[in-house]
């Protein structure tokens, strides 16, 4: 039993990083760091960790980092790629010539295309590459922000290839008492059961997400029409049903079939595809469409530094074209290359197959996996406590391989290429420290209790919790992720920060963990909807910085019904769907 000074102890890195993120507003560079030291001193004093013990949970804590920034490093260089060749101007086009209402470009743009691009890259890419692009098609800024930030919510627990589960599950799990445990109840490997925590996520979504297309197009008829009703989308409901459809099956079979890494990649890429193509034909289409009321009635607070309709780009610097022609000057466009949409599409859709190829063809599959790796095993002689840098097979390498490969396929001279890596060099830094520490702050507190027979911090505070909550906790397991996505920012970070957590929580009081797991994961993409790290970006791109209390207002609006609707839906899956899960 854990005494009310560990219990403190155990709380104060978190009760940190709130205060720090939240109430001060220090950056996670600075945040992490210190996160790191408390829980340190915490680890020392409370635990009796030793000063090799800690180096070897904070070394394990930097291998783990480091693969996620591997992976984030890989998915943007390829995003830039594309934006640098043009290549996002032609497929932003296809999709603008679709139709001019509002509410279908909302549809196609923000739930669909922001999707695709949350399952290629996430880490709120998204928000600072759909926003811009809305901006750019006549959006006031402020609605091209909220419904940004709206849409990909059934993406992001899949983001970046599934990196969120992969690395802030899979990687975490593996370490400590949780593969024996795993093993014991007959799953073949930590991989096999994030494989089943992944349905019970995507099938969380796939019912929960049914009302998200028809938020996103409420919210912006209701706050940002003339009418201020929600009428002029229910006119579209169809259409939002169709397109929600058109995602959630893929998705939802991708995650049964092939595990984590693609359901928001592929689910996305045919909903997309099929619902254009339905659009295109004449079917789903509105009688008339719907547009902003004029320029003149906007209010002030709607409008920032960049005038709708100007171009922005994908990073958000004004200008006359978007770009190479943003970023060099005088570089050739796409439009001057002919480049079409399916040329435009194609190294995504090139990324696609090969991490397919990468995952069910076996003899690649072990050939990725047996060479140039980087690692330390059994770090400063705890058995156990190891970690590794899987250089080929991370789908970093493949992104960074597509890149390369999209030089040649769009034609793209020096000064793009040069332009890609430097903005993705400036995109990746920041991050850089903030994950390191705020990994290795997690491995201290999981690895806290291989100091004596003490369970560690996170399993007291899981205790905890699950004790005030009791039988009702599964209800508030997906609130719990979406702390940790509020004041990280990131849906891996919460995943890493909880998912351990939420694990022993479940065992306490004889539920599910593969369902109560999968909720904090569902949770870690709800709480990006109001983390001050993504509306600050958001709002950064468009020119609205310093209007991030009324965007987190209005998105109390999905998170409300989307943080309900997955308590309630655990609760169900948790004790009459499957009580008898492990």
């Amino acid at each position: 039993m854990a005494t009310v000074t560990q219990v403190g102890l155990a709380l104060l890195p978190l009760a940190a990083i709130t205060v720090l993120m939240v109430v001060l507003y220090q950056p996670a560079t600075r945040t992490m760091p210190i996160a790191w030291g408390i829980a340190v001193v915490a680890g020392y004093v409370g635990w009796g960790m030793s000063p090799d013990l800690l180096a070897a949970a904070s070394i394990v804590g930097v291998f783990t980092a480091t693969e996620i920034l591997w992976i984030v490093f890989g998915a943007i260089l390829l995003l830039y790629t594309l934006k640098q060749s043009g290549a996002f101007d032609v497929i932003n086009a296809g999709f603008s010539s679709i139709s001019d209402d509002r509410r279908v470009q909302v549809v196609l743009l923000v739930f669909l295309m922001g999707s695709f691009i949350e399952g290629a890259a996430g880490f709120g890419t998204p928000a600072a590459i759909v926003g811009p692009l809305l901006v750019g098609l006549g959006f006031p800024p402020m609605a091209a922000v909220v419904v940004a930030l709206t849409g990909n919510l059934m993406a992001i627990t899949f983001g970046a290839v599934g990196t969120p589960l992969i690395i802030g599950l899979e990687d975490v799990f593996s370490t400590g008492s949780i593969p024996s445990e795993l093993s014991a109840a007959g799953f073949e490997s930590v991989s096999a059961y994030v494989a089943q925590v992944a349905v019970w996520a995507a099938s969380i979504h796939a019912v929960v997400g049914i009302a998200l297309p028809f938020i996103g197009v409420a919210m912006m008829t209701r706050f940002f029409g003339e009418e201020r009703s929600i009428r002029p989308a229910l006119e579209v409901l169809p259409l939002t049903l169709y397109a929600w459809a058109t995602f959630a099956v893929p998705y939802w079979l991708t995650a049964y079939f092939l595990g984590p890494t693609f359901p928001a990649l592929i689910g996305a890429m045919i909903g997309l595809f099929v619902t254009a193509a339905t659009l295109r034909a004449g079917y789903l289409r509105p009688d008339e469409e719907w547009d902003f009321g004029p320029r003149e009635n906007w209010p002030a607070h709607w409008v920032g530094d960049i005038e709708p309709g100007e171009s922005t780009g994908a990073g958000g610097a004004t200008g006359t074209g978007s770009g190479p022609a943003a970023a060099d000057g005088g570089t050739a466009t796409a439009t001057d290359r002919g480049m079409s949409l399916g040329m435009a599409w194609l190294p995504y859709i090139l990324t696609a197959a090969l991490l397919v190829v990468t995952r069910v063809w076996s003899p690649l599959q072990t050939f990725l996996q047996s060479n140039l790796i980087v690692a330390w095993t059994d770090i400063f002689g705890y058995a156990d406590l190891s970690g590794s840098f899987r250089t080929l097979y991370l789908p970093g390498a493949i992104f960074v391989v597509v890149s390369v490969i999209t030089y040649f396929l769009h034609d793209m001279d020096a000064p793009e290429i040069r332009a890609s890596w430097r903005e993705t060099v400036e995109k990746i830094l920041p991050a850089v420290v903030a994950l390191w520490f705020a990994v290795a702050t997690v491995q201290v507190m999981i690895n806290s209790g291989r100091a004596g027979n003490l369970d560690s911090m996170l399993v007291v505070l899981s205790d905890l919790t699950a004790n005030a909550a009791g039988v009702a906790y599964p209800f508030f397991a997906s609130l719990v992720g979406a702390f940790g996505a509020f004041i990280a920012g990131s849906n891996t970070v919460s995943d890493i920060l909880f998912g351990t957590f939420q694990y022993n929580a479940a065992q306490n009081i004889g539920v599910p963990t593969q369902v109560v797991v999968g909720a904090q994961a569902v949770g870690g993409a709800i709480g990006n909807l109001v983390a001050i790290h993504n509306v600050v970006a958001a709002l950064a791109v468009v020119g609205l910085v310093g209007e991030e209390g009324r965007v987190i207002r209005l998105e109390l609006i999905p998170l409300a019904y989307y943080a309900t609707a997955t308590g309630l839906l655990t609760l169900l899956f948790a004790y009459v769907v499957a009580p008898g899960a492990f």
